[in-house]
């Protein structure tokens, strides 16, 4: 436990953090992979180099000083970044390294305000919250490793099964070189792969969400190619579609991830994605037709156009069910789109259409895509009333603001 002291030290930094945390991070990361590079192969190189993960750490630390007496109150946060590190394998040893590395860049970045009673209240108070976060991440680790069919750390599979779903959307079907059980997961988590790419020096590990309900002999993804040399994103992505083919083995982690359906719940089910953020909706879409078929379900996907808009065929195979209602949203529909009528409405999903066709007064709401879509999902659901409990939602990387 920490000393009133030290906690009234800390809580005092948290002006000083909101105005300096992602200076403080940004330090943080290039001191700690100049003096470890080898953490290159765990940590994402995208997020790195577009900023996102300096953003996100800077509302975690700012979070972790904000409540340092009080951290039972972020420990939905501790459990999401939890899942993120359990499928990464980060792990107990990790930890006296960052600490090490943040102390230096608070220091660095804050200069003499970094006083050695600052830097000293702040070195214990990082030992009780990485003692959280390692607590938190042992249970998940023994969980995944001790579930049916469950294992620790990477596993062999064999990509079965590749599928292009639309121009820039391809599935891949995995299944156990071993042959042995695979572990259940629940609709909306995700799968770390870890590849090693030829020519590149470290080990790059990205999470992709499952597209297809649990239950099966095998995962799926589908992932979107991130076309376009300057994208870092584009590495993994472009690697998947181009080099991998049926027939090779990848490496990955058991499923994990705190988005997931309520399946214990019988109210109506809103889900609404963006581009490829289809992807966890997919899943939670086809559990409810699997397992609870009285449950009525609005299937809400948005895309540019039909040229771009993954697994639409297993949605209206779906939407023959008596629960089940579907609507598609094109922002730039092609001339084919219109003749076949392949799309319900032309534009973005807005506050009053969602008024007009979507029960929000007794719904619950799953959303997830590109970052734009998500803040007009978000603000929409907020003006309509839906309260916060009901409000779902993923962030495909580093968590961001929605406001």
């Amino acid at each position: 436990m920490l000393d009133q002291k030290t906690i009234d030290i800390v809580k005092s930094t948290v002006p000083v953090l909101e105005q300096h945390g992602e200076a403080i991070t940004t330090r943080f990361y290039q001191l700690m992979f100049g003096n470890h590079p080898e953490l290159l192969n765990i940590f994402n190189h995208a997020n790195q180099k577009q900023g996102r993960q300096q953003r996100a750490l800077a509302g975690a630390v700012y979070a972790a000083a904000a409540y340092i007496d009080n951290l039972e109150a972020i420990l939905p946060v501790v459990k999401q970044i939890g899942h993120k590190h359990r499928s990464l394998g980060i792990k107990p040893e990790h930890y006296p390294i960052v600490g090490k590395h943040l102390l230096l860049a608070i220091k660095d970045v804050l200069g003499d305000a970094a006083t050695d009673e600052v830097i000293d209240a702040w070195a214990k108070a990082y030992g009780v919250i990485a003692d959280a976060f390692i607590s938190v991440e042992a249970e998940m680790y023994e969980e995944a490793a001790k579930q049916k069919g469950g294992w620790d750390g990477f596993r062999r599979f064999i990509v079965e099964k590749k599928v292009v779903e639309s121009d820039v959307i391809t599935s891949f079907y995995l299944k156990p070189v071993d042959h042995k059980e695979i572990a259940d997961f629940q609709p909306g988590q995700y799968i770390s792969i870890k590849l090693d790419i030829e020519g590149e020096k470290f080990t790059h590990i990205r999470q992709y969400s499952l597209s297809d309900a649990p239950g099966k002999d095998y995962y799926r993804i589908s992932v979107k190619r991130e076309a376009g040399t300057p994208n870092p994103d584009g590495m993994v992505s472009n690697y998947l579609h181009d080099s991998v083919e049926e027939g090779e083995i990848l490496q990955i982690s058991a499923p994990a991830g705190d988005f997931v359906l309520d399946t214990d719940k019988e109210t109506p089910v809103v889900l609404l994605s963006g581009g490829v953020g289809l992807t966890p909706m997919m899943s939670m879409l086809k559990t409810v037709a699997d397992v609870q078929p009285e449950r009525k379900v609005i299937f809400i996907h948005a895309a540019q156009n039909g040229n771009v808009h993954a697994l639409r065929d297993e949605v209206e195979e779906l939407t023959k069910l008596e629960n089940v209602t579907s609507y598609f949203f094109y922002d730039s529909p092609t001339e084919e789109d219109r003749k076949n009528n392949r799309f319900d409405v032309e534009g973005y999903v807005t506050r009053d259409w969602l008024d007009e066709k979507v029960p929000t007064k007794d719904a619950d709401f799953y959303f997830c895509g590109p970052l734009p879509f998500m803040k007009a999902i978000n603000r929409s659901l907020t003006e309509l009333g839906v309260q916060e409990e009901r409000i779902h939602f993923e962030f495909f990387g580093p968590k961001a603001a929605l406001v």
